[in-house]
């Protein structure tokens, strides 16, 4: 497995495992199932565990606490905090709050049945509090040794760099992907390189759609969250097959499957970059991590860029959009 850096000082594999997917959100799941996923993966080296407190809620971080007992040494173990839910699912809102900081983190260390966690994100940001003192909370972690490094989620360039000058950011987690390029276009992704910050990239297929797998809104099921997302509906989601079909045709030209393109663009955009696709079933996993023997050359990346330009995907990437890049 090849390894990159996080930061300055926090090596990961390159591709990492968002395990989000396997507690809620895309459908049914299957326990068991999702453990024997976390296990191949970590006996395959991938072993950047992506998890936070509101899958689930909670439940995600006690299926990654039993996937890794007895293996906590082979990983590296990211979770966030800030996204505030009840135990019945209900949404309380995004918290920021020093106090919520030393709380949630404590409870996650719980749940996950150890005693540090490598990588602390705040989720979203709070607007409500100054992010000197979200981040400042956080760092009294390090401090306590809870946590070793820290991470932000959908923060704004301005944001970042406030956080940054009260305590190092080793990571900052957003969602980037062939039709998801906006960390390229909002100064995201400058402001990650003027600092040394890592970039973790979620939902780096798109949330399946880039599998080319899902050919109509059906192949969803009734409950998957997907459905409410705009990309996924109306003209937005003809019109994005249309840009994912023009990926595949390459895709195929180079004996890869979609995903595996989607996956090697993103690893060729920088060695500071991290994907995390997330999966429930091992077969995808075990698809998802042959991008690594993909290469693209330079007539690939531009073929690339033709057919899924920034701005190119169809829809918000959320329906509610208040809550991202703050």
């Amino acid at each position: 497995m090849q390894t990159r850096i996080l930061g300055s000082s926090l090596p990961v594999s390159a591709l990492g495992l968002g395990c989000m997917g396997m507690s809620e959100f895309y459908g049914t799941t299957d326990e068991a199932e999702a453990i024997s996923v976390i296990h191949r993966a970590i006996d395959l080296g991938c072993t950047f565990l992506d998890t936070a407190d509101m899958y689930g809620p909670f439940t995600n971080e006690e299926l990654v606490g039993k996937a890794i007992a007895g293996r906590r040494e082979q990983v590296v173990l990211a979770t966030k905090f800030g996204n505030e839910r009840r135990p019945d699912g209900s949404r309380v809102g995004v918290n920021g709050r020093p106090d919520y900081v030393r709380a949630a983190c404590d409870a996650s260390l719980q749940r996950l049945g150890v005693d540090q966690i490598d990588l602390y994100y705040q989720h979203r940001v709070d607007t409500t509090v100054p992010i000197e003192e979200t981040v400042g909370a956080m760092a009294e972690l390090v401090g306590a040794g809870k946590v070793r490094f820290l991470g932000m989620s959908e923060a704004a360039p301005e944001t970042l760099r406030r956080g940054f000058a009260t305590h190092p950011i080793t990571a900052l987690q957003t969602e980037y992907s062939l039709w998801t390029r906006d960390p390229e276009d909002d100064g995201v992704l400058a402001t990650c390189r003027e600092h040394g910050v890592g970039f973790v990239a979620y939902s780096p297929l798109g949330r399946g759609f880039l599998t080319g797998q899902i050919r109509t809104i059906d192949d969803l099921e009734p409950g998957d969250f997907r459905r409410q997302h705009p990309r996924f509906q109306g003209e937005n989601f003809q019109r994005n097959l249309d840009l994912v079909d023009k990926v595949n045709e390459i895709a195929a030209e180079k004996g890869a499957t979609p995903g595996q393109l989607a996956l090697a663009w993103l690893l060729a955009r920088g060695d500071d970059i991290v994907p995390i696709p997330g999966t429930k079933r091992l077969r995808y996993l075990e698809e998802n991590l042959g991008a690594l023997d993909v290469r693209l050359d330079d007539d690939d990346l531009r073929r690339i860029d033709e057919v899924a330009p920034v701005g190119a995907t169809s829809g918000e990437r959320y329906a509610d959009m208040s809550t991202v890049h703050r």
